[in-house]
């Protein structure tokens, strides 16, 4: 894997926000020279470990933001985006100019280059939309119910499109629920486990919309970090195509929240109060969806699989945290 990355150049977009924290854990040791692109005004945290890491400055709303970024870039992950469903149905032309357009640009330019360099794009795995069978595949029909997951599906297909054309190598990895430590996602519907663990941790109760017995699929966010690490490894095997990333396993929110509560009551001795609480009426049906993913082509293509159990990773999100708030 360190022989893969020597000397190689790496641009991660989105590069203050959760995914790349992971990102950047995982390279840290390895001989890759990093940019990390974050926009203006954006707190981040400090790059971990020895990984040479040149912090970029830039909006990836202006079209021109790639011009001379791009040079000598072997790997770009693309983890920008506006993650909000409900911002997405509040605002759908600044969603899409924020998780569509920034791609096509960053793609045209890799066209203009010519350097051919492997993109990998974070997708969703509610792309798909509601299903009726589990566990989902990479086969099932493509049916978003929200703007955000459409814009998702349209800059995936960008990709997918640019790839074909040989003007990059390309990838999408739709992700399942991630969790674990990094960076306070910036928006209020994401990031769930992790702010159950910081309410159970600062003693508040835990909520629960309606019975919570709707299946998710909570993926641990080193293992997404070494799933794109191994879609880049093994680009030849994945290039055009999408690919779900998930822990292939499904837990009900309400068992996920009372896993939470057992394991940072088991650690301080505390009990950690949990309640049920009348679903909103602002949410959205893929809100309560049931999900599990099939990762089994994945896995096939790159030798890739989720490692950390849900039980592993929120006790290793508890430490995380616990450390953060002293």
């Amino acid at each position: 894997m360190k022989d893969f990355w020597s000397e190689k150049k790496v641009l991660i977009t989105g590069g203050a926000g959760y995914l790349a924290f992971g990102l950047l854990q995982l390279l840290k040791d390895r001989s890759a020279s990093i940019v990390r692109l974050v926009r203006p005004g954006t707190h981040q945290e400090p790059a971990p470990g020895d990984a040479e890491v040149l912090e970029v400055y830039a909006d990836i709303r202006e079209p021109t933001v790639w011009d001379g970024l791009l040079e000598g870039v072997d790997v770009v992950f693309h983890l920008a985006a506006q993650t909000s469903a409900a911002a997405a149905e509040a605002d759908p032309v600044e969603d899409l100019s924020t998780n569509v357009l920034p791609l096509v640009s960053l793609l045209e330019a890799c066209r203009r280059v010519k350097s051919v360099p492997t993109v990998l794009f974070a997708g969703t795995a509610t792309e798909c939309g509601l299903t009726d069978s589990l566990p989902v595949n990479e086969t099932m029909a493509d049916q978003p119910v929200t703007t955000y997951d459409l814009h998702k599906l349209m800059a995936e297909s960008y990709l997918k499109y640019y790839a074909r054309h040989g003007a990059v190598h390309g990838a999408t990895l739709r992700l399942a629920n991630v969790y674990g430590p990094g960076p306070r996602n910036s928006t209020a519907d994401r990031g769930i486990l992790n702010l159950m663990v910081r309410r159970a941790l600062g003693g508040d109760a835990l909520t629960i919309y309606g019975t919570g017995d709707y299946l998710r699929d909570y993926v641990f966010v080193d293992d997404v970090a070494s799933a794109f690490v191994a879609a880049a490894e093994n680009i030849d095997a994945v290039n055009r195509g999408h690919f779900l990333v998930g822990s292939g396993k499904g837990n009900t929110v309400a068992e996920a929240v009372q896993l939470v509560a057992a394991r940072v009551a088991s650690r301080d001795g505390v009990e950690v109060d949990v309640k049920h609480v009348e679903l909103p009426k602002t949410l959205l049906p893929i809100d309560t969806r049931n999900f599990v993913a099939d990762t089994g082509l994945f896995q096939a293509r790159t030798g890739w699989r989720a490692k950390v159990s849900l039980a592993e990773g929120i006790d290793r999100t508890i430490r995380y945290y616990t450390k953060e708030m002293r």
